[in-house]
């Protein structure tokens, strides 16, 4: 709740209108919920001329009330209404808070032309059983009669009710945050209140010993002030805190509420006598027990931050002072207290507490540092000036905080970037001046300094960015189709080699199956092809869900099993999973299972059935697809629960990236093939994966065979082949294995196609048997070969 006649003793607003005011205001960013006037029509002084007892009431009195006007009459209820009493007086058509409109009425047969009010049937004070006693107001012998009662009384006030954004801090919560906004809408500049005092030479040193022992403490002040008359407040604090929405209790209250609304510090009064010679600053004991100001008994937890005299508690912190060393009647001497503490810790213990006060609401949005020095010094001048209070010369604090200048630089290109609208840089200076930013122009280029009572601006572009805006007018802003540049959408990372793999391993006729991560200990022990130990679950759900896997094979032979018990013989999976080992490395495999007959075409008995070769191709299409052509190899290994004669370990750039082969017949009497990849190995090849265009030229093809030994590999052949086709030899296929008639029984015959291409030229037959007959010689002499003629 802001007033604005309290506003006026910092910022000129006498000829503004206040409605459109608030317009301004809420545009600009700060949202004014209400704006809530006290003037109410008809309202006149009245003195009472003559007050008789109704005849049929024991307690309505017959009053005669000249109105200036007019003398009326008005029949009263009030306890203290008499003759000679200067009153207010709501006439007929006069409209109350609640919508209560006053009428010429009979009350028990007498005529009542008006109403005779107390201030909290105004809605000028709350109304409690305190305010009802007193009954109606009385005003001084010096009223005007026939006035209007509100401005005789200052009251006739315009509060402005505000919805802040939670991200903007303290600084619209108090009366000064609130000038420099209206300040920097209206360009105009804010004076700041009278601070001064005449201290005496004791100083509070000699009186005072503070010591802090909590890091949730930063900053902590204490001022000395004595020989304090307990008494009334002077009208304009009073009224002041009724317009925002507090009531008055005593000038030394008032004024460190008063303080409050004006810095945004919350302050707290010591009764010096009662407190002692020193302050502790600390954390509180869990289950410490503390009695608060409402009197009631508080059960404290080490999170809470306590003030003690060095043994007890004398305050919670931020949220509530203790009734030990409350300030009564009979105060004297003052401690005031102007501080810092974690603004987290506050909120904790305010909502633990249930104690959300004004106080513990700002200690919990974090205070600006100066307006803590400022605060304290303003309570000792209106203390010294209204409470006649000495005060004591120096300060006793703790200084634990930040004082770094926020400085941003930034320059005019990445503001107007950021907006998406062109200011210059002149009318960024005249924006930067009226929200009170100190600055440096170089050029384009803007060094500002962020002052430190607005704590809810970081020293970065953006938030100077949203400064400038908001005071330049988002009405200024035009609405344009975002600029980005066009991309094509893609996946990238693991997702794409997932998306790539599971692409083609569907469009190669295998269906696609998700099992659990975590498996039995027995399925754990199968296939361990890797030097990979297992991470067993401490408290498992189950015995058979207690280990992580790190393979899939065992996972989809569960699957198999399931289908085969279901009449499904023909069975081809593939799962793209997760997993670790005992130290939580992570391994996406691919990992395929086939079995049984591939295709089938009954119209002409054609039946592909599934075997090494079959699932060799499955997997040679699947790299082929993924880029990686003529970089595979495989080499023969023995791999535990696989076949010991139809197993081999899969190579790309020299680095084994999985396993291929047949279940073991001793684990499965059926004719399984699996394989099993790492798509993390296959994302980082040692080789980088290059586009390479398809040649314009023709190709040429040539077969041919040789006969060797029966333990040789195909592959010996093929690496020779290879190195001696050079840059034109670019593919080769072994398309046969020939044993039996005009074959010794030791030897076997392996049938090559050759396939040769230049990219930048076709090839004459020339060039091709050049590098054709070098190859047989080559094969011919390194791997004691013999070229087959037929």
């Amino acid at each position: 709740m802001i007033s604005l006649n309290w506003i006026k003793d910092y910022i000129d607003i006498e000829n503004e209108d206040l409605k459109e005011l608030a317009v301004k205001i809420t545009k600009a960013g700060v949202n004014v919920e209400k704006v809530i006037t006290n003037h109410i029509a008809n309202l006149v002084i009245g003195e009472v001329l003559e007050c008789t007892k109704h005849p049929d009431s024991d307690h309505l009195n017959i009053c005669s009330v000249n109105i200036g006007t007019e003398t009326t009459q008005i029949v009263c209820g009030a306890h203290n209404v008499r003759k000679g009493l200067k009153v207010i007086v709501a006439l007929p058509g006069a409209i109350l808070p609640g919508n209560f409109e006053i009428k010429k009425s009979a009350i028990r047969g007498v005529e009542s032309n008006g109403m005779i009010c107390a201030l909290f049937e105004l809605g000028l004070e709350e109304k409690t059983e305190e305010t009802y006693n007193k009954g109606i107001h009385e005003l001084d012998d010096n009223a005007p009669v026939g006035a209007e009662p509100l401005n005789y009384l200052g009251l006739d006030d315009t509060i402005y009710e505000l919805d802040v954004h939670k991200h903007r801090n303290n600084d619209c919560y108090y009366h000064i945050g609130f000038a420099y906004e209206i300040g920097a809408i209206l360009n105009k500049k804010i004076t700041l209140p009278e601070s001064t005092t005449n201290p005496i030479e004791d100083n509070i040193k000699n009186h005072f010993e503070l010591k802090v022992e909590t890091e949730k403490c930063p900053y902590y002040l204490a001022k000395m002030v004595t020989n304090v008359k307990v008494g009334e407040s002077p009208e304009f604090i009073k009224k002041r805190l009724v317009s925002a929405g507090m009531r008055s209790i005593n000038n030394v209250v008032d004024i460190s509420n008063y303080v409050m609304l004006e810095y945004g510090q919350p302050l707290h009064f010591f009764d010096k006598d009662k407190l002692g010679n020193k302050i502790v600053v600390k954390e509180a004991k869990d289950n410490e027990e503390f009695i608060t100001l409402d009197e009631k008994t508080r059960i404290l937890n080490a999170n809470d931050i306590v003030i003690t005299d060095g043994t007890n508690p004398v305050c919670i912190a931020g949220v509530m002072g203790g009734l030990n060393t409350e300030v009564d009647h009979n105060t004297t001497n003052i401690l005031i207290e102007s501080a810092i503490f974690d603004a987290v810790s506050i909120r904790n213990t305010a909502a633990r507490l249930n104690l959300k006060s004004e106080a513990s609401i700002r200690y919990g949005k974090g205070l600006n540092y100066e307006y803590t020095n400022d605060a304290i010094e303003r309570a000792c001048h209106l203390l010294e000036k209204y409470a006649g209070a000495t005060i004591l010369s120096g300060t006793v604090s703790h200084d634990k905080v930040n004082k770094d200048k926020k400085i941003v630089t930034f320059e005019t290109s990445a503001v107007n970037k950021m907006l998406g609208i062109e200011i210059s840089k002149e009318d960024m200076k005249v924006e930067l001046s009226r929200l009170g930013f100190d600055y440096v122009l170089n050029d384009e280029e803007f060094t500002v300094t962020i002052p430190n009572r607005r704590l809810d601006i970081d020293p970065n572009v953006n938030d100077i960015a949203e400064e400038i805006g908001r005071l330049y007018g988002y009405h200024n802003l035009v609405s344009t189709l975002p600029k980005v540049g066009i991309r094509k959408g893609r996946y990238i990372g693991d997702v794409k080699y997932r998306k790539l793999a599971s692409f083609r391993l569907r469009s190669l006729g295998l269906n696609e199956t998700k099992t659990y991560t975590l498996v039995s200990p027995e399925m754990a022990n199968l296939f361990k092809y890797q030097d990979k130990e297992n991470l067993i679950l401490p408290n498992p759900m189950s015995v058979d869900k207690s280990v992580i896997r790190t393979t899939l094979i065992p996972s989809l032979l569960n699957v198999y099993e399931y289908n085969k018990a279901r009449k499904v013989n023909d069975v081809f999976l593939y799962e793209i999973s997760k997993t670790y080992d005992k130290d939580y490395n992570e391994d996406t495999k691919i990992t395929v299972l086939m079995k049984g007959n591939y295709m089938n075409n009954n119209f002409n008995n054609v039946t592909v059935k599934t075997d090494y070769y079959l699932i060799k191709g499955i997997l040679e299409n699947l790299l082929d697809y993924m880029g990686l052509k003529n970089r595979y190899s495989y080499e023969v290994k023995q791999i535990p629960n696989m076949h010991p004669y139809m197993s081999a370990s899969i190579i790309l750039d020299r680095e084994e990236i999985g396993i291929i082969g047949r279940v073991h017949p001793s684990l499965k009497k059926d004719d399984i093939y699996v394989f099993e990849i790492s798509l993390n190995k296959l994302m980082k090849p040692i080789k980088p994966i290059k586009f390479k265009p398809s040649s314009i030229y023709p190709t040429v093809s040539k077969d041919l065979a040789f006969v060797v030994d029966k333990n040789t590999p195909s592959l010996e052949l093929e690496t020779i082949i290879k190195k001696s086709g050079g840059r034109l030899l670019t593919n080769v296929e072994v398309f046969d294995v020939y044993t039996g008639d005009k074959i010794k029984e030791n030897e076997k015959s392996l049938a090559y196609s050759l396939t040769f291409n230049d990219p930048n030229q076709t090839l004459t037959d020339e060039e091709v048997m050049e590098v054709f007959n070098k190859i047989i010689k080559d094969v011919e002499t390194k791997c004691n070969a013999k070229l087959r003629d037929n």
